[in-house]
Order: C-alpha cells, then sequence, then structure tokens
C-alpha cells in the first residue's frame, strides 16, 4: 500500500478523541500519556486504518480474527502498528491470534489461555495479555467472574508465551455517570488487589466513546475508541 493521504475527518475525530482524553486525564490529575488509545478498527476497511494511521495513530484493536489478518496484510508496509486482539476467542481461531498480534484483551478461561501460550511462535515476544473480566455478572457478556478471577491469573501468570499485563471489561451500557464510576471501580480494585498479590499488572483495558472520562478517572491505562474515529460501522 502506497503511503496514505491523510483523510481530515478521520484526522479531526482523533484529535477530539485524544483532547478527550488529555481533558479527562488532567481531571483526575493524571498524564495525558498515561492513557493510551486503542483505535477500534472493526469492520473498518484497511483505507481507514491507514488513513488513521497516516494521523498518528499506531494502536488499533480488531474483533474477528479473518477480517483482521487480510487488514494485516494489506497493512504490512507499516510495521510499528500494534494489532490488539479484543474479541470473543473461540478455540479454532486461537492460532491466527497468537502468530499476528501483540496484545490480547479478551482471555476469559485457562483453556484459551493454554492454546494461546502453546502455539505463540518461540520466535516472537511473549503476548501481552489481559483476563477480559465480566464486571456485572452479564449472561449475555463473555468474561471471568471476580470469583474466578485469581484462579486465571495464576495460571496465565506461569505460562511463558503470555505476559499477563492486566484486565479489561465491558460494563453494562449505563448513562449515568455514577454507575459507570462504580462498574470501573470495581475493575480498578480487582487489579489492585492481583498487585498485592505480587502480579506485575499495570494495565486497565476499560472505556470506550460514551465512558471513557469515567474510565479515566477510575485508573484506564487504555481506552478503545472506535465509532468516534471512524463514524457508524457496517456489518462485517
Amino acid at each position: 500500500m502506497h503511503k496514505p493521504v491523510i483523510n481530515h475527518t478521520i484526522a479531526e475525530a482523533l484529535a477530539k478523541v485524544t483532547a478527550r482524553i488529555r481533558q479527562a486525564a488532567q481531571a483526575a490529575g493524571r498524564n495525558r500519556e498515561t492513557v493510551r488509545l486503542i483505535a477500534v478498527s472493526k469492520t473498518q476497511a484497511a483505507a481507514a486504518v491507514a488513513q488513521a494511521y497516516a494521523a498518528g495513530q499506531r494502536d488499533f484493536g480488531e474483533n474477528y480474527v479473518q477480517e483482521a489478518l487480510e487488514k494485516q496484510a494489506e497493512l504490512k508496509a507499516f510495521a510499528d502498528i500494534q494489532w490488539h486482539f479484543i474479541g470473543p476467542i473461540q478455540s479454532n481461531k486461537t492460532r491466527p491470534i497468537a502468530e499476528n498480534f501483540a496484545w490480547i484483551h479478551s482471555i476469559d478461561r485457562e483453556k484459551i489461555a493454554q492454546r494461546l501460550n502453546d502455539q505463540r511462535p518461540k520466535e516472537m515476544p511473549p503476548a501481552q495479555v489481559c483476563l477480559q473480566v465480566n464486571i456485572d455478572d452479564e449472561s449475555t457478556k463473555s468474561g471471568v467472574s471476580l470469583n474466578e478471577l485469581p484462579a486465571l491469573a495464576k495460571a496465565v501468570s506461569q505460562m511463558p508465551r503470555l505476559q499477563l499485563r492486566g484486565l479489561m471489561a465491558i460494563p453494562a451500557a449505563n448513562n449515568s455517570p455514577e454507575q459507570q464510576h462504580q462498574a470501573f471501580r470495581k475493575l480498578h480494585n480487582a487489579l489492585r488487589e492481583l498487585q498485592a498479590q505480587g502480579y506485575a499488572v499495570d494495565t486497565l483495558s476499560m472505556g470506550m466513546s460514551g465512558d471513557l472520562e469515567a474510565a479515566i478517572a477510575e485508573g484506564s491505562t487504555m481506552v478503545r475508541v472506535g465509532t468516534d474515529i471512524f463514524g457508524a460501522r457496517t456489518k462485517p
């Protein structure tokens, strides 16, 4: 792919999201650099990713394996892109995820973690991983329960091809800032408990377009934003 021409719509949207992150960090008494923006590019064309790249974005989140692989092949010239897998992980898709992503945010059971570990190429650095927590105990969402989290963290921390970095959650959609804060605070408390047990975890992947301010106030280190950067999605 040739060097992309900057799409000013995407560039302007990125600038607005970055400004929101900066303002939220300042309000929380935090450095803007402690919050990493993951541009969620699922269902977006490779050209849209290239345009965001031209505007300075380097971290991209994908949910669908085959779509992501096609996009990565088209964008292989952009070697400094950091690809994050953020969707549910099926057992039959662990190999391509292990082979093609720097970060994996959505590990929710030991079986999946073990497959990712076993299938991570030896010539690659360990995958940076987060454990997905079902913070509101929603039956329709993936994620380990808070009660089961310690056992999963122990298992993953012993896998040499995975580096346990922290936790991820997608709280129930809620327009109440108070309830948004409560959910994110619960995840931050879970991270603190792991730290107290001796785990070297430092990442909270939480917050999206509608609630990133609350997430940053409660300690998020990675926010995942799609629609506010790329516009409305089409179905994959």
